[in-house]
């Protein structure tokens, strides 16, 4: 019983400490949430306000530019997969792997080849276990993007997208944040652009604003087109990432409510163990206390 015992006792400490870490982990998950969101609805307002300048262009102006353009007979798509660099979120990674596993499956059953860009080093190391190949990675930022490398994969999609040999659509798959307990992978086609805002029917009695460009539409939109990829693109990382922490939360918040559920099972198993070996103890003293007594009447 002794050696149960101590087994058990260490048993508690390890998860005492185990505990603390998770406990940890969850108090910087609940305090860089609150940031990723403050990120992610001060960008909400370019990105709406960038969409709207782009719908005005592309409604009020008859360019036909090579990133509006559908193709005839698409061949090729490029599927962007924005993931986590660290783990220790649950589900997170996994589930946006899965939405990408299921876009893959129906454009190659549309007759398309898949290449593959990845943001982030789970993403990474999921390829690169089942030996699938990928076109480009972007790694180390996953839980606080900037501009800059939205920008940077941004331009990357653009070239491929433009060129001869290069891909025909471009798909982005993420995690939208709803919620802090409710966090959806997401696919967005974002090559050809599709301007999803500013192009409903105007009212019969609505005024409608004139439209100047200059120096032209073409150069407007050769300008704004790449910037609206771009921010799509950033806005895309700043919900992934808030979606990233609020699942890094929930998991540490569970692990840690499941350390304490151990912790006080080892403890009454421990205790058990203990009294066990107390009454143990107490009956082999009372059994040689009567049998000595029993030595000494046969003697007498």
């Amino acid at each position: 019983m002794a050696v149960s015992l101590r087994e058990y006792r260490a048993k508690i400490k390890s998860t005492q400490s185990m505990k603390k870490i998770t406990r940890a982990m969850e108090l910087i998950a609940a305090s860089r949430i609150i940031k990723a969101q403050n990120r992610a609805q001060a960008a909400a307002p370019y990105a709406r306000e960038l969409t709207r300048a782009v719908s005005a262009v592309a409604s009020f102006s008859n360019v036909d530019h090579p990133l509006t353009t559908e193709p005839t007979d698409a061949k090729r798509a490029a599927v962007l997969i924005v993931t986590s660099d660290r783990g220790l979120a649950g589900a997170y990674a996994s589930n946006v792997l899965k939405e990408a596993d299921r876009l893959a499956e129906k454009l190659r059953a549309e007759g398309k080849q898949v290449d593959t860009f990845i943001s982030g080093r789970k993403g990474e190391a999921y390829f690169k276990f089942r030996q699938r190949p990928v076109v480009r990675v972007w790694t180390g930022f996953s839980d606080q993007p900037t501009y800059d490398i939205a920008a940077e994969i941004g331009q990357a999609l653009i070239d491929t997208f433009l060129d001869e040999d290069g891909v025909d659509e471009v798909h982005v798959v993420f995690t939208q944040f709803k919620s802090m307990l409710l966090q959806e992978p997401h696919t967005v086609r974002l090559l050809p652009l599709e301007v999803v805002e500013g192009t409903e029917a105007p009212e019969a009695d609505e005024l409608l604003p004139l439209y100047e460009f200059e120096p032209s539409p073409a150069e407007v939109l050769d300008s704004l087109l790449p910037k609206y990829v771009q921010s799509r693109i950033f806005f895309a990382h700043l919900q992934a990432a808030a979606s990233e922490l609020a699942a890094r939360q929930k998991a540490m918040k569970s692990a840690t409510d499941n350390a304490e559920e151990l912790i006080k099972k080892y403890t009454r198993i421990a205790n058990q163990a203990r009294q066990a070996g107390i009454t143990q103890e107490i009956s082999e003293i009372v059994g040689g206390v009567n049998a000595l007594a029993d030595a000494n009447a046969g003697s007498e």
